[in-house]
């Protein structure tokens, strides 16, 4: 029985002894499997439709068909049927599979039927059913053989020709019959085989069995003849052999090895029988090996027996040359003989086996002969053996003809060694290529020169390039100097970034954008957008890309750029496209855009026009919110007008919002309408706001009748007197509202009295009851007969008062005049009032008197009292005052004088700048207040400049009169004027300002570029004269840069756009800590990486700036640990400042954040790093050397993607440039501009920006 243990595993056990027999494993699932009746085969079929067969005596397995759709076993019987694709195939005889009977069918087997002695294959052709019948005879022959009746197989073998089919059958027929012992049979067989030898010789067995069957009785199978014979046709001659000695029989035996040409054996029979004929047997072998021409065996026969001269020649005789060496090699008596071994090395040579002749020249010690033999023979081998120790200066040569000989036999690999023994490496090389030993000839080449290896270089490159070893095939190309075939390689494998990077290293970068644009072209008329994109932003020209997709309406993908590459413009794209989607009409993709571009009344507008209201309404409430919802509800309802208005704005809960909107944005009809219909209760208040508006509008009397129907009548008066129109306010007064009437008198009155009509005003007043009014208007004119009058008459209780105030006025008018004045003042003064003198004094002005004389007397002598008499604070306030209007008189020295009287010490000092007494004011500064001998210095520098007395103020301002020089164009002198300097007034200068607190900012911009544009003006002159390429140029033109880095942070700290340039600019100014001071440069770069989110560079920064603070403590820069800027261009040799730049208060504040930064485990102390595993910020890359170009935007070494300018070494990086042009075109900043104009002078000619909208 045959079953299956899993899937894939066939267990066959013998039901009869319960004992497993055999298992079959096999590699896929298995789906049918079936024994033949005797239990001798076994056939299964897998998943795959592979048919397998498995003989289980033998234990053999074979594949017998494949695409097999359908097989079963024929019942009865050991033939098979399958179906392979169009074909039914059959074997008749399964015991020999390869003869398969085929015939071709177009439908499917679907049954196999045996009945009444005829077999049926039942197929199924569309909807018809079609029997092929198979050859019954061939079935019965099977049945035959498995029932044991050979006589029926032979009559079944009969009836039928002979083809594949039936031999085999004959075959099998023979075989069994022989097994069982029925020789008549198996001669039958061979005789309808062919095989007439075998036949004869079985009819020869079965006479001599029935012969010794007449005597023994029985069939005579038994005896010793038959069995030996039988023996013999089987060929187990040995089995023979002992069947004739068992009876004794020798000569029978040596005479069936005779017969079988088999002498030795018959000799070794024999000898072992001592047989009498022994001798004579060997002379017969030997005449009949000479008469056959077999003198090799001879030969060999004569070696066994110890003639070996004889076998020499018999070896000779045969042509065997090799073998006479052989035998003579090994004896040493015959090595001897010269003249044996010249004839036999002469035959090897004849015979061609060179190898045999040296090897046996080189044992009797002539090297010469047996080198050219081995080299005849190409036995480089022993050539190479021999030569080493007897011709030692041959080696190597015979090592490179030996590797050019493997060569020639295409055996490369064995070549190599031998060609790089002889020193041939380029030999070594092409085998190892040719032979594809790719790793050997790299390994090769490495050792060879590079200008030999680069052609072999390209070949091996090819070869890992057509394996996808792209890495491997890169490093080779470039060793070639094929750098453009590696691009190309990486390019067709579609592994873009690796073959751009590989570009921008090994070409030049108009180069690679040129290669690029023109494959991303070509990508782009293929469809290949995605492709395209990726060789685009690979040469970073994403603008390129982003047309690309604009153009095929790829929107979102063109979106996903523009957010990643130019995030400024994305809201602007969305607008752009939105508009674009509302003119296709493609309302809800404009919609999408309108709010991604942060535009959503756009959106809301969109619907409005299209009439669309509800999406309207949708689109304000989801972006804009409730307030904006109520607007569109608003105007939706507007535009329905009517009963539907009301509904729809009840529907959304607006209807009050509505009527207070529509009031507030005048439109009184409609919210009339939606009060009349739902609220009647707003009428009385949309009424006066239509009031309001009717009045703003000049209509009063329109605004009159609104007023009166919101129940305001006083609103009404109010409007009428605001416009003058007394008559109409009191005619609404006294209808209306009475309490009103008084006002409109008091507005009469007001106006009558501007009017000078006083009696007028008078009466108003007093119908107004409002006296006190009267006298106030009067008193106020001037009219104080009047005012008394009108008091004494009506408001009596405030006569007093009033006659007091008369008295006071009188009192000040009699006492008018400069003269008058004076003389009043003295009087006070005389009598101890000095304030009242004091105010006196500072009464006369020059509305009295243009004496200046008089004026300065007067306000001197209020000056000197209030010194004098009163006290501090009052005394100020009359200095404060007498003092500016000396100067306006230009009485500088006596208001000098004044404000010295009070210990104002710089105000005295200006006054006297003011009047020129510069010696006066340095002396009152040297005595009074040395802390103010600068600030005079300072005027008086300023002074000097202003009047352009340049040789005055080189005296004690050089920088200014170099300045000055400058702009005068007198270049001659600005450079000997600084050279008498030795030019440290401008290190003073630069030192001064980069140590200043509170310049980094924005608003210094204009003090960094002034130091700048001095800088630079002066590298310019001094480039000009003898002074170019001396120290001293070389260090202001570092100066130079210093201050264009300042001034750029300074304007990019004022645009939000900008912020990352401000850090790196920061970052950047850290390799010039040898001339800025460097605790102050890494608190600035540290604070703004850590405002910017680079936390790791922030931590690093900070660190070092609290060292160098404690270095400045300590004295010493000896603790400073540099570790952390090891391979970078920061220096360590610094010069320490003389004082910390940071606050006790910044300190601390730094000290904690960097303490608590430590503890992070997500920051870092490092310092990141770019594509040359160095750090970002540094010029010098750590591992080649090479040095880089700064920016001129960031100070960051400028790699790949380099915009140049027309002067040499200036460059900027083309993103920092790009993002730099784009701030100063949106902010249209001053700054922004002015250090473009400056990067014109100072770089030369830039191209202009790549990308706008459009």
């Amino acid at each position: 029985m045959a079953y299956l243990i899993d899937l894939k595993t066939i267990a066959i056990m013998d039901l009869s002894s319960g004992l497993n027999i055999g298992q079959i494993s096999h590699d896929s699932k298995i789906d049918w499997l079936e024994l033949n009746e005797t239990c001798k085969t076994l056939l299964y079929r897998d998943k795959k439709l592979k048919l397998h067969l498995y003989d289980i005596e033998t234990e053999q397995k074979s594949s017998i068909l494949n695409y097999c759709s359908y097989v079963q076993w024929v019942p009865g019987s050991d033939v098979v049927v399958a179906q392979n694709r169009g074909n039914l195939c059959v074997w008749y005889n399964i015991d020999a599979p390869e003869r398969v009977t085929m015939f071709p069918l177009k439908g499917d087997i679907v049954d196999l039927e045996r009945t009444d002695g005829k077999t049926e294959v039942v197929v199924k052709e569309g909807v018809q059913t079609i029997t092929y019948t198979l050859d019954e005879g061939l079935i019965e022959f099977g049945t035959a053989i498995d029932d044991g009746d050979y006589s029926r197989a032979v009559a079944f073998l009969e009836s039928l020709e002979l083809s594949s089919e039936t031999e085999a059958m004959w075959k099998t027929l023979s075989k069994l019959a022989l097994e069982e012992r029925q020789l008549h049979i198996a001669e039958r067989c061979h005789s309808a085989l062919g095989d007439i030898a075998k036949a004869r010789f079985l009819k020869d067995t079965l006479t001599i069995a029935e012969e010794a069957a007449k005597h023994t009785g029985g069939n005579g199978y038994n005896h010793y003849k038959v069995r030996a014979r039988l023996a013999i046709m089987e060929k187990k001659f040995k089995e023979a052999e002992g069947i004739y000695l068992e009876q004794n029989h020798i000569n029978e035996a040596m005479e069936m090895y005779q017969e079988m040409h088999m002498w030795d054996e018959a000799i070794q029979v024999a000898e072992a029988k001592s047989h009498p004929e022994l001798e004579t047997l060997k002379r017969n072998y030997n005449q009949w090996l000479m008469e056959t021409g077999q003198e090799e065996t001879a030969g060999e026969l004569k070696e066994r027996e110890g003639d070996y001269m004889a076998a020499i020649n018999l070896y000779m005789k045969s042509g065997l040359p090799a073998r006479a060496a052989r035998l003579a090699s090994s004896r040493e008596e015959l090595m001897s003989n010269s003249d044996l071994i010249s004839r036999i090395a002469g035959a090897l040579i004849k015979a061609e086996l060179y190898e045999r002749a040296g090897d046996l020249y080189e044992k009797i010690r002539d090297y010469q002969k047996a080198m050219e033999c081995f080299k005849k023979g190409k036995a480089y081998k022993r050539a190479v053996e021999l030569a080493r120790h007897a011709f030692p200066t041959t080696v190597v040569t015979l090592e490179e003809e030996w590797g050019d000989y493997l060569v020639s036999q295409k055996q490369l690999d064995a070549a190599i060694n031998h060609f790089i023994e002889a020193g041939s490496n380029m030999k070594a090389v092409e085998a190892a290529i040719t032979s594809r030993q790719w790793a050997k000839a790299v390994q090769i080449l490495e050792i060879q020169d590079s200008a030999m290896s680069a052609r072999y270089y390209k070949k091996i490159a090819d070869h890992y390039a057509s394996v996808g070893e792209y890495e491997t095939a890169e490093r080779f190309y470039v060793e070639a100097g094929c750098t453009r075939d590696a691009v190309d390689m990486y390019n067709n494998a579609g592994k873009w970034e690796r073959a751009h990077k590989l570009a921008a290293t090994y070409m030049k970068g108009d180069d690679v954008s040129t290669l690029y644009i023109s494959q991303a072209k070509q990508l782009e008329e293929q469809g290949k957008f995605k492709d395209a994109e990726k060789l685009y932003v690979a040469v970073e020209e994403p603008d390129l890309a982003i047309t690309m997709y604009k153009k095929q309406r790829l929107y979102g993908d063109m979106i996903r750029l523009v957010k990643t590459y130019h995030p400024d413009l994305l809201q602007d794209t969305h607008l752009h496209l939105a508009k674009e989607m509302e003119g296709e009409n493609n309302l809800r993709q404009a919609e999408l855009h309108y709010v991604e571009g942060e535009d959503w009344k756009a959106a809301v507008n969109m619907y409005r026009a299209a009439d669309m209201w509800d999406e309207s309404y949708r689109v304000a409430k989801a972006h804009g919110g409730q307030q904006a919802a109520k607007q569109v509800a608003y105007l939706w309802a507007k535009s329905l007008g009517g009963d539907s208005a009301v509904k729809l704005l009840n529907k959304y809960g607006l209807l009050e919002a509505a009527v207070e909107y529509a009031t507030e944005n005048c439109a009184f009809e409609f919210a009339f309408d939606l009060a009349r219909m739902a609220m009647k209760e707003k009428m009385p208040e949309i009424h006066l706001k239509y009031a309001m508006f009717l009045e703003d509008e000049g209509k009063c009397a329109e605004a009159e009748a609104e007023f009166i129907k919101a129940n305001k009548p006083k609103e009404a008066v109010l409007m009428y007197v605001h416009s003058q129109d007394w008559d109409a306010a009191q005619r609404v007064a006294e209808a209306f509202d009475p309490e009103s009437v008084s006002d409109v008198l008091v507005g009469q009155a007001r106006f009558a009295f501007d009017e000078k009509e006083f009696a007028k005003a008078e009466s108003y007043l007093l119908r107004a009851q409002k006296p006190e009014l009267a006298v106030k208007f009067y008193r106020d004119s001037g009219m104080w007969q009047d005012a008394l009058r009108v008091c004494k008459e009506y408001v009596p209780n405030k006569l007093q008062q009033l006659q007091d105030e008369y008295d006071n006025e009188m009192t000040d008018k009699s006492t008018r005049g400069a003269e008058s004045m004076i003389h009043q003042a003295r009087e006070w003064e005389a009598n101890g009032e000095y304030a009242r003198a004091v105010e006196c004094f500072l009464k006369v002005t020059n509305k009295l008197t243009s004496d200046q004389n008089i004026l300065e007397k007067c306000w001197m002598k209020a000056g000197d009292l209030a010194l004098k008499f009163l006290g501090t604070e009052k005394a100020q306030m009359v200095i404060e005052v007498a003092c500016p209007r000396l100067a306006e008189l230009h009485k500088y020295s006596s208001a000098a004088e004044l404000y010295l009287g009070l210990d104002m010490i710089k105000e005295s000092i200006d006054m006297l700048i003011l009047g020129g007494e510069w010696n006066k004011a340095k002396k009152v500064a040297k005595e009074l207040d040395p802390r103010l001998e600068g600030y005079v210095e300072d005027r008086y520098k300023d002074h000097c400049r202003n009047q352009g007395r340049v040789d005055d103020l080189a005296n004690v301002d050089v920088i200014g009169a170099l300045d000055l020089y400058a702009e005068k164009g007198e270049w001659e002198k600005c450079i000997t004027t600084a050279e008498q300097q030795n030019y440290n007034i401008y290190k003073r200068i630069f030192n001064d300002i980069v140590c200043a607190e509170g310049l980094n900012k924005s608003d210094a911009y204009r003090i960094w570029a002034d130091l700048r544009d001095m800088f630079y003006d002066l590298c310019e002159n001094m480039g000009k004269s003898q002074e170019a390429g001396t120290p001293q140029y070389e260090e202001f033109q570092i100066m130079t840069l210093i201050s264009h880095y300042y001034a750029v942070r300074s304007a990019a700290m004022g645009q939000g756009s900008l912020e990352s340039i401000a850090m790196r600019l920061s970052v950047s100014m850290l390799r010039h800590t040898d001339i800025i001071p460097a605790d102050k440069a890494f608190y600035e770069a540290g604070t703004m990486c850590k405002a910017a989110g680079s936390e790791n560079m922030a931590f690093v920064f900070l660190n070092r700036c609290l060292d160098i603070t404690e270095a400045i403590e300590d004295g010493s820069l000896d603790m400073l640990d540099h570790s952390d800027f090891q391979d970078t261009d920061i220096p360590f040799e610094i010069p320490l400042p003389e004082k910390p730049f940071l606050s006790t208060q910044q300190h601390e504040e730094i000290k904690e954040w960097v303490l608590a930064v430590s503890m992070d485990q997500r920051v870092a102390q490092i310092l990141p790093k770019d594509e040359r595993n160095t750090y970002e910020a540094s010029l010098v890359a750590s591992d080649t050397g090479i040095r880089s170009l700064p920016c001129i935007i960031t100070g960051y070494p400028v790699l790949r993607n380099k915009v140049e300018f027309s002067k040499p070494d200036k460059v900027a990086n083309k993103d920092d440039w790009n993002k730099f042009l784009m701030a100063t075109k949106v902010s249209h900043s001053p700054e922004l501009k002015d250090i473009l104009k400056f990067i014109g002078a100072f770089g030369g000619a830039a191209p202009n920006p790549t990308y706008s909208f459009q």
